[in-house]
């Protein structure tokens, strides 16, 4: 399946739970925080389930977080890329940092 059908049946599942309404942005975005620390968790156990189980649901309230915001994902990627594919700068133990 390609990314876009798997962002529109998250975000008709989204719709059909109630989760996509203009007051839950707020919880949407902490309930993403709330993934990223499993995630976070799981890479420190080097659980590769649980980091593959925490990508998953941290790009599930971010694709729902985007829809109740009214913002395409993709586009909002591609914002970034473009802020970024021609920086320079140097890794240091493991964090860019831009010139």
């Amino acid at each position: 399946m390609i990314f876009e059908e798997l962002k529109a049946r998250v975000e008709l599942w989204g719709l059909g739970r109630g989760i996509v309404v203009p007051d839950n942005a707020r919880v949407q975005l902490l309930k993403t925080m709330a993934e990223l620390g499993e995630l976070a968790d799981a890479t420190i156990k080097n659980d590769r389930d649980g980091v593959i189980d925490g990508l998953g649901d941290v790009l599930v309230t971010l694709i729902l977080y985007a829809k109740i915001e009214q913002l395409d994902l993709v586009r909002c990627l591609e914002t970034a890329w473009n802020e970024i594919r021609n920086r320079t700068g140097n890794t240091i133990d493991g964090v860019f940092i831009k010139d």
